[in-house]
């Protein structure tokens, strides 16, 4: 009809995303989780790419009945470890999942538009089974390759970045970062200033965590090998206002219950009806930031690359403590309510992270 236009309908982009989905470790599952799909709510049709490996995964299992080496998980705790092992292996089947391909023969990855490799430390060639695997570089890969909040763990900026490895981040279209390390690795190995964004856990929040049902108010404690120096502090503070220390999915003595067996909807329920969260861990601080929970973290030498970039992201540097913190300052952080001007950054940040998706995946 005269006057009238016709509108081609917009393709929906065929995503893959490439990450560490089936480790048993709730920051990898919710990164995993969150990322595809907040592309599937942004119009993408998202799938995990499920990669397989027998090595990885004797690996992980390892590391499941013994998470917190160097100290020696007693035998009375193999089944509460093997029933979280189970809760994470049926969360992972309820992932919107790729055919299954092995993890060193990337070319049997199906067609798509784009594969979006990240977030976790995907680019890590420290990782203990991970490290140094090309196929998170992007190796084989003949889709067109976008990075979304890469990170580089605990390899240090100042190692820099061989020339092999370079060489294979020149091939992605898009490069983006979750911490500020990662962000001078690619400075220094490429000239290039990639852009930082939000740990999808950040950008595309989980859903909303029942109501907490516990009986009495507690603190959340998540991680292991905890320094003396910490727990005592957190010992005479909950103590002194009447809360537990309930210690989510590792065991750690000194908290008044163990949960070890919590699968990662448990997790972040806990940490959602927390009255504050201790942690030495990553993800613990975003699911805390996430759930307006007031928290501390004494990150280990493994995490503190990352935790220390999103502390200085979001204006929470005073949350990393140190041997020198004392009961009164313990008791400010863990009980006043976070400071409005941290979720307003991370509204800014989602603004941001959510236009360098679009312009990295979705079509103009």
């Amino acid at each position: 009809m005269h006057g009238t236009q016709t509108i081609t309908p917009m393709r929906v982009q065929r995503l893959g995303v490439l990450t560490f989905h089936r480790c048993i470790n709730y920051g990898s599952y919710w990164q995993a989780r969150c990322l595809v799909e907040g592309l599937r709510g942004m119009g993408a049709d998202a799938v995990l790419l499920d990669h397989q490996s027998t090595r990885v995964e004797r690996a992980e299992l390892r590391c499941a009945f013994r998470p917190v080496l160097p100290t020696r998980t007693p035998r009375s705790d193999f089944p509460a470890y093997a029933r979280k092992a189970r809760k994470f292996r049926q969360a992972f089947e309820r992932l919107p999942l790729s055919p299954a391909f092995p993890l060193d023969r990337p070319e049997e990855i199906q067609d798509y538009d784009s594969v979006v490799v990240g977030s976790d430390e995907v680019w890590n060639l420290q990782h203990p089974w991970y490290g140094g695997c090309a196929t998170f570089y992007g190796a084989g890969i003949s889709a067109r390759l976008v990075a979304y909040a890469a990170s580089f763990g605990n390899h240090d900026a100042a190692n820099g970045l061989s020339e092999h490895w370079a060489r294979r981040l020149r091939n992605f279209a898009a490069l983006s970062v979750r911490d500020a390390n990662s962000r001078e690795i690619v400075r220094g190995a490429l000239g290039y200033e990639a852009e930082l964004v939000l740990d999808p856990c950040l950008q595309f929040p989980p859903p909303r965590a029942a109501e907490a049902r516990e009986d009495k108010a507690y603190v959340a404690l998540y991680g292991h090998n905890f320094p003396t120096w910490l727990s005592e502090p957190i010992r005479r503070w909950a103590r002194s206002t009447g809360r537990r220390v309930l210690s989510i999915g590792y065991r750690n003595d000194w908290a008044d219950e163990q949960r070890i067996a919590a699968g990662p909807e448990a997790f972040s329920d806990l940490i959602a009806g927390a009255d504050a969260v201790v942690t030495n861990f990553f993800h613990g601080c975003v699911f805390a930031l996430l759930n307006k929970r007031p928290f501390i973290t004494a990150p280990s030498p493994y995490r503190v690359n990352k935790v220390r970039g999103l502390m200085h992201s979001l204006g929470t540097e005073e949350r990393m403590i140190s041997e020198a913190t004392d009961d009164p300052a313990y008791a400010r952080l863990l009980e006043e309510p976070m400071d409005a001007a941290v979720d307003a950054r991370i509204t800014a940040w989602r603004r941001h992270s959510e236009a360098y998706l679009r312009r990295a995946v979705m079509p103009s």
